[in-house]
């Protein structure tokens, strides 16, 4: 996993031919304003319209919102990201993502259902607890068994120390049943837990591999675009919207902490589920992805939050909005 492989779907590196023109600031834009055009994320080309055109840094760059996913995915990149929409270049799209094996040429996504248990809109429907029950074979918190979710046998499978297993089912019963939600910012935050990481693998081994460096880059970019969209409880939509605004350059990486960041761990292997992968660094990165969870858990009293805030946030807002009209 590369440090572009932001939210599991598209890969900012773009070394692939076809790309669309470049143009310098002094120029016109290759693309206007309201276009459809066709946009490479990694190894993947996604519908996409032009929503702004702007010179940053004496270059152009394009607003782009990719069709068929949530505006969070929403991003400025240059020209040589996008193709103008034609017939050649929808023929390339095709034949492309009929290589992955992808099923939508319109959104990059397969047919496979998702899996059956989220963090997010349909948290409260699913009880980790049901995960860990006694007198069964104990499974990794994330569920995501090939024949159980749909997804891809080849599947980046995280197996989580039971430890942290209770901290994800204490978390989503201290928000979901008690009202309760973590106080932010937090300290440390996921920006610091990961730089201490590094710090902690470059002590440990002398010098820090490029992979590791790469993968704390990747899952930074995962959390930052998947916590708005999947990491959040319906009673933390207000907390999020109060402490990052839309029109806002605030990074949830930098006001959320490892109660949040565990949380991504549970979506990753449905996040990683179709990005191209061999078997040999799919085996490596389940490797630094354990290691890391080992950490967590080794920091778990420093890094993790003993008291969640109450009463519900939700309802705290309420009562203020009705003490101020009376």
């Amino acid at each position: 996993m590369g440090s572009s492989n932001a939210g599991g779907r598209r890969d900012s590196s773009s070394d692939d031919e076809g790309v669309g023109e470049e143009s310098d600031g002094s120029g016109s834009p290759v693309f206007s304003e309201g276009e459809k055009v066709l946009a490479y994320h990694g190894p993947r080309i996604y519908e996409a319209k032009v929503q702004k055109a702007e010179i940053r840094k004496k270059e152009w760059k394009y607003f782009v919102h990719y069709h068929g996913w949530n505006k969070n995915w929403d991003e400025w990149v240059s020209a040589d990201r996008l193709m103008k929409f034609n017939d050649e270049n929808v023929r390339k799209q095709r034949t492309l993502l009929k290589k992955q094996g992808v099923d939508n040429p319109k959104t990059g996504r397969t047919t496979h259902p998702k899996p059956k248990i989220s963090i997010g809109a349909k948290a409260e429907k699913e009880d980790p607890r049901n995960h860990a029950a006694k007198g069964k074979k104990r499974k990794s918190i994330s569920a995501v068994e090939g024949k159980e979710t749909g997804i891809p046998e080849k599947l980046v499978k995280i197996q989580f120390p039971s430890t942290l297993q209770k901290q994800l089912v204490d978390d989503w019963k201290f928000v979901t049943q008690l009202g309760k939600l973590v106080k932010l910012p937090r300290v440390p935050n996921v920006d610091d837990i990961l730089k201490i990481y590094l710090e902690h693998q470059t002590k440990k081994d002398g010098m820090i591999a490029e992979s590791v460096g790469e993968i704390l880059s990747g899952l930074r970019c995962y959390f930052d675009k998947a916590l708005p969209v999947m990491l959040l409880y319906k009673q933390e939509r207000q907390q999020y919207q109060e402490a990052i605004s839309e029109d806002s350059n605030i990074s949830p990486s930098t006001i959320y902490g490892a109660e949040h960041l565990l949380r991504l761990f549970v979506k990753l292997p449905e996040l990683l589920a179709y990005v191209n992968m061999d078997e040999e660094t799919m085996a490596q990165l389940q490797k630094k992805l354990l290691e890391f969870l080992k950490f967590l858990q080794k920091k778990q009293s420093t890094f993790f939050v003993s008291t969640y805030d109450g009463p519900r946030y939700l309802g705290d807002a309420e009562n203020k909005e009705q003490n101020t009209s009376s």
